[in-house]
């Protein structure tokens, strides 16, 4: 009689401390969904009855994006209690075959179970009777991998290894990996498939071998470039293009692996051979992750859409490759729709580097209005080509000590690449028919070529004279002065069109050497006034802008050009020389860097030196004034002279 009563006030006390968290879950509507499953699985609740666990609970959210039919509660329990300070890198699961569940953390410090984030402050413990229980809740629903009906002699919990030799078993979208599979038995690469630890491992499918050559290429070096060692990525956890060395990393061989997500959602991982060797070219090569995130026992397994290193397609191919629901399919799209013919282009250059829009870079309003335009937009696609091979490190030593000036099939127009920084940390940005594009994947290497991938169509504008001025490194002189004398508020007016002839910043840095002491007024708040006197001289304001051709056909027919600024008139005489248009200002000749700078409200012509003579500055008692300030100045004087006279 006694040991029953005992029995019973053990079991009540129990069932005591497992209300505490199984109220909380219950009572939580955003929680009903996996409270539903929880209450039917009598395993998940003797665990909360009788021992200390740790319960990653999915909001109702979650389950709303959860694809698949089933949702694993014991893999969402773990028998030890743990806070998220104390999470360790790794818990087991209380799942059949205890599968891990790998804990890791991003940049911002978000702590992710597997691919779900931990919502910080949400986390619930209790503590009754001796035994601790823990709730985190998660932001999405925790996937096992699981065993197909009918393969019960398959284990739920295999390493990188068993997976591989048994996918087919495993639920895992039907997707093959046979071909990969017979390299690393060919290669004697198992031992990096079964190594314990926590790994990332990248599994090319067999849709990545169509071109028949291509599983040959797959030596032992190859597949080490598919690991890597001693680090779990998780695709929501993964630092954007943050590169990891891999297990091919060593004096003669070295490369790294990054992940990185494209706007619509799409997950690519990428190889950068950074050090190559005769059997394996230095480059990038990109890769879509077609099936994420798949927990073994020693690490999580990617599948992707084609092999990492290897480097054995053209331009045209790559561009062919990624021309259903690829990276690049808009680009290739807008090929197609004009023709084709800029793609056979492509195809007959033996060195050829393309700079390719992304997807989203073709959303513009201001794109969609000239796409039926088939001549402009075979002239804005050849803006994008280069008759080079092309990478970011000849990019470098062109930028060395100046601005990278590089022509395009495009007759008469060069693209100017600008690198800041080093290593990772390196922004590269080009500018072509008056756009700013900004690299976000360089060196998407090819057997004839490079691709970089850029974040703007060139040729397209999208920013005013004053967008334009801020966002160049190149008129970054002329920005600031225009800045702190207030010449430049009207360079956003959209009303109004503009012919700008703006001195890039080596032109301003010549006249520190010809005018020192004007020149460091030039920059002087003190000397606002003087110097919006100096840019308004290089502003022409009419009906239309003029490109450099416009006003080299005004000069041959009149002798010179007349261009109506904001106080006066610029009368300047603009001739071509070698393919380079020359200005004739006051019996100087200045050379035009860039021309034709589209903007939505005009046009800048970058120009080598201002439109500045000595006789404009006068220097004395510490300050300067140009000739016409001197000379309002005069007037302003006669005029108080004759009104004192008059009275």
């Amino acid at each position: 009689m006694l040991k029953a009563l005992l029995l019973a006030l053990l079991c009540a006390a129990s069932a005591a401390a497992a209300a505490d968290l199984a109220d909380k879950l219950r009572d939580d509507s955003e929680l009903s969904q996996f409270y539903s499953l929880l209450e039917s699985n009598p395993i998940a609740n003797s665990t909360l009855s009788l021992r200390s666990c740790t319960i990653f609970v999915p909001t109702n959210e979650a389950f709303q994006r959860y694809k698949s039919k089933t949702a694993h509660v014991l893999y969402h329990i773990s028998t030890e209690a743990f806070t998220q300070k104390r999470l360790p890198s790794y818990v087991s699961s209380d799942m059949d075959g205890n599968p891990p569940l790998y804990i890791t953390k991003n940049s911002n410090g978000d702590i992710f179970v597997n691919n779900a984030r931990i919502i910080p402050s949400l986390s619930v413990e209790t503590n009754n009777n001796g035994k601790r229980q823990i709730m985190h809740i998660i932001d999405e629903v925790l996937e096992p991998l699981t065993v197909k009906p009918g393969h019960s002699d398959v284990s739920n919990n295999p390493d990188a290894l068993n997976f591989l030799k048994s996918a087919e078993e495993f639920n895992v979208d039907n997707i093959g990996v046979r071909t990969y599979r017979s390299q690393v038995t060919l290669g004697k690469k198992e031992s990096v498939f079964e190594a314990a630890g926590q790994h990332t491992f990248l599994v090319p499918v067999d849709e990545g071998f169509k071109l028949s050559a291509r599983s040959s290429l797959v030596d032992a070096k190859v597949i080490d470039g598919h690991v890597i060692p001693n680090t779990v990525i998780f695709t929501a956890a993964a630092q954007h293009d943050d590169p990891k060395t891999s297990a091919a990393f060593e004096d003669l061989l070295k490369v790294t692996v990054s992940f990185f997500k494209q706007k619509n959602g799409k997950m690519y991982v990428k190889s950068n051979t950074i050090v190559g060797d005769a059997k394996h070219r230095e480059g990038v090569v990109l890769a879509e992750i077609v099936k994420a995130n798949i927990p073994v026992r020693n690490g999580v397994v990617h599948l992707i859409h084609r092999p990492l290193m290897i480097i054995d397609t053209t331009v045209t191919q790559f561009l062919q490759e990624n021309a259903e629901n690829g990276a690049l399919r808009k680009f290739y799209e807008v090929i197609m729709d004009n023709g084709g013919a800029v793609l056979d282009d492509i195809n007959n250059l033996s060195e050829v580097t393309i700079l390719a829009p992304s997807n989203e870079a073709w959303n513009s309003s201001n794109i969609n209005n000239i796409l039926r335009d088939r001549n402009k937009m075979r002239q804005i696609l050849n803006m994008h080509i280069i008759k080079d091979r092309l990478n970011v490190e000849k990019i470098r030593q062109k930028n060395a000590n100046l601005i990278a000036q590089v022509p395009t099939v495009n007759n008469n127009t060069f693209l100017y690449f600008n690198v800041r920084g080093e290593g990772s940390d390196a922004v590269i940005t080009v500018e072509g028919g008056g756009v700013n594009a900004t690299v976000i994947q360089a060196d998407v290497a090819q057997t004839n070529g490079f691709v970089h991938i850029i974040d703007h169509v060139l040729g397209v504008p999208y920013t005013t004279l004053l967008g334009k001025l801020e966002s160049d490194p190149m008129m970054s002189d002329t920005y600031k002065m225009g800045q702190f004398s207030h010449f430049n508020d009207q360079l956003n007016n959209t009303q109004r069109r503009f012919t700008y002839f703006v001195p890039r910043d080596k032109g301003w840095q010549k006249t520190e050497l010809d005018y020192p002491s004007a020149h460091k007024k030039l920059f002087m708040q003190d000397f606002a006034y003087h110097s919006k006197s100096i840019l308004e001289r290089h502003l022409a304001i009419s009906d239309t802008p003029f490109t450099m051709k416009d006003l080299v056909k005004i000069s041959q027919e009149s002798g010179s050009v007349i261009l109506p600024t904001f106080r006066d008139s610029l009368n300047i005489r603009v001739e071509e020389e070698a393919g380079r248009y020359v200005i004739i200002w006051n019996y100087k000749k200045i050379n035009v860097y860039r021309p034709d700078v589209e903007c939505t409200n005009g046009i800048i012509h970058v120009i080598d030196y201002p439109l500045l003579e000595e006789k404009d500055v006068v220097v004395a008692g510490g300050s300067y004034l140009p000739e016409s300030s001197i000379c309002i100045i005069l007037g302003n004087l006669i005029m108080i002279t004759v009104a004192k006279f008059l009275n």
